[in-house]
């Protein structure tokens, strides 16, 4: 089975990347052919800088390696490395009805919230099915915010067999309901818009900072208070064994327990849960090099598996005369 997925290098990485993309990717190696990249041209839509750009790609490479991605059980690259996906997006394009993208939930939030109505932003599905098309992706796990874009890929791709004759994979969307919505400081879903992440490699200190900023309520210390609405709860929830989770929950119910002790346990959970993890970033930090070298290898397989599907759509197309 293979299995693609993507992440933005639009700034440092957090619990809620983690738990929601980062982890079951890299559980997937063990199960599945993985394709996994850093999809800096899809970052371009809300990053304008580009030395920022450049150090964000980078960057996530690292936290992936060090987090257990293995660049020899899995295809491992940075999107603008592999120059077929922009090729394929053009001709994609060109049978993509402008309603059909207009009709995208993600790019109506985006302009709601105040980014541009570039033409970038627009197509951003079409470059996200020529990301899952050329490969011939059958599974492409996604979240519920990102089951549209992947129902526009379908539907690009099934236009395309149609106009065509058979030329991609019909992806299929693997969604997990084990995987958790991660709440952020303020009780909303963890988002580097809202900025409201805990980043999983900040500094001690930082991330003491972060934890103390846990919006929790006004509820007296004596009094019991409800896990399950409190964000800390959920949160903490996600380094707690089932048996320690409902420990927890108990200690709030019971009346008596201070938010100050259960943010200290959570700095000590996350602190002690990404150790290993920290100790090999800051390794990999000394060898940049090193790092552009796993993402050139990974280029390189990447491009031999998307080559051959290219020539195909441009036979088809008819560009290949």
């Amino acid at each position: 089975m293979r299995i693609l997925s993507g992440i933005q290098p639009s700034g440092s990485l957090h619990i809620g990347n983690y738990f929601g993309m980062m982890k079951p990717m890299i559980e997937y190696q063990e199960v599945g052919e993985l394709y996994c990249f850093i999809v800096n041209y899809h970052a371009m839509t809300s990053v304008t800088d580009g030395k920022q750009l450049a150090t964000g790609t980078l960057d996530a490479a690292m936290d992936f390696l060090a987090l257990g991605l293995d660049p020899d059980q899995s295809i491992f690259w940075v999107q603008s490395d592999v120059p077929e996906v922009a090729e394929l997006t053009w001709i994609l394009n060109n049978i993509t009805p402008v309603g059909l993208l207009l009709r995208s939930h993600s790019y109506k939030d985006k302009i709601a919230q105040g980014l541009s109505p570039n033409h970038g932003l627009l197509s951003y599905p079409v470059l996200m099915a020529a990301d899952i098309l050329l490969y011939q992706s059958e599974k492409v796990p996604v979240g519920q915010d990102q089951q549209q874009h992947l129902e526009i890929a379908r539907d690009i791709a099934i236009k395309f067999n149609h106009l065509f004759g058979e030329t991609f994979v019909i992806p299929e969307a693997e969604i997990n309901p084990n995987i958790p919505t991660v709440l952020g400081l303020d009780g909303r879903k963890m988002s580097k818009s809202y900025d409201n992440t805990i980043e999983i490699f900040t500094a001690e200190e930082g991330l003491r900072k972060k934890i103390a900023g846990i919006v929790t309520d006004s509820t007296p210390v004596a009094d019991p208070k409800d896990p399950e609405k409190c964000n800390l709860f959920a949160i903490i929830s996600l380094f707690l064994s089932e048996a320690e989770r409902t420990d927890l929950a108990e200690r709030y119910q019971r009346g008596g327990l201070k938010y100050n002790e259960v943010k200290n346990e959570l700095f000590g959970r996350i602190w002690e849960f990404f150790g290993s993890a920290r100790e090999k970033r800051e390794q990999l930090e000394q060898a940049p090099d090193h790092v552009r070298e796993i993402l050139k290898a990974g280029a390189e397989k990447a491009r031999a598996k998307a080559l051959p599907t290219l020539e195909l759509a441009k036979e088809r197309v008819g560009l290949g005369y």
